[in-house]
């Protein structure tokens, strides 16, 4: 990943439903009108603001509640790079995996809203390239890096499943 402009920063404990509140949720088919509806009620002009390969920065506990995998594909379809937080619910880190969303965990205290970040997941880290500031990130693991690569630890296995099917 590269450097990208910080678009939002937002507060700790921001739960699917205000990603993606509850009455603009459709199905998983329609993950792409729903991006119109990121943070609806919090950022309005989200998805007018973030372009794509830009990066989320938000602090603990971010996708805590139910029904992660709306909020996760809304997010992915906006062209968010990478979610940058100090801690994520347990429920949306897994169906971001699934789905290939990036979610980087580390210190968020020295990003500010516009901010230029650069993400080097071989060295482990985050420059914060406006301020010139270096924050570690927890590693990720070689075969997550692998199947987020692919599209997700879904579109992983079905490419697996797909290539054992030729061979």
């Amino acid at each position: 990943m590269g450097s990208h402009a910080h678009r939002l920063k937002i507060q700790n404990d921001i739960s699917t439903y205000t990603i993606l509140p509850l009455e603009k949720r459709g199905s998983t088919r329609e993950g792409k009108e729903t991006v119109k509806a990121l943070f609806a009620g919090l950022e309005e002009d989200f998805s007018k603001r973030i372009k794509n390969g830009d990066y989320l920065v938000a602090g603990s506990n971010f996708g805590c509640g139910p029904d992660a995998e709306q909020a996760v594909l809304a997010l992915k379809f906006s062209g968010v790079g990478a979610v940058v937080a100090k801690s994520f619910s347990r429920i949306f880190y897994r169906s971001a995996m699934n789905w290939g969303l990036s979610l980087i965990e580390c210190e968020t205290n020295y990003i500010d809203d516009m901010d230029e970040l650069s993400l080097d997941l071989d060295r482990n880290c985050l420059m914060n390239l406006s301020k010139g500031v270096r924050v570690d990130i927890k590693p990720v693991p070689k075969m997550l890096k692998k199947m987020l690569s692919k599209g997700g630890v879904i579109q992983y296995f079905r490419d697996m499943h797909t290539l054992s099917e030729v061979a």
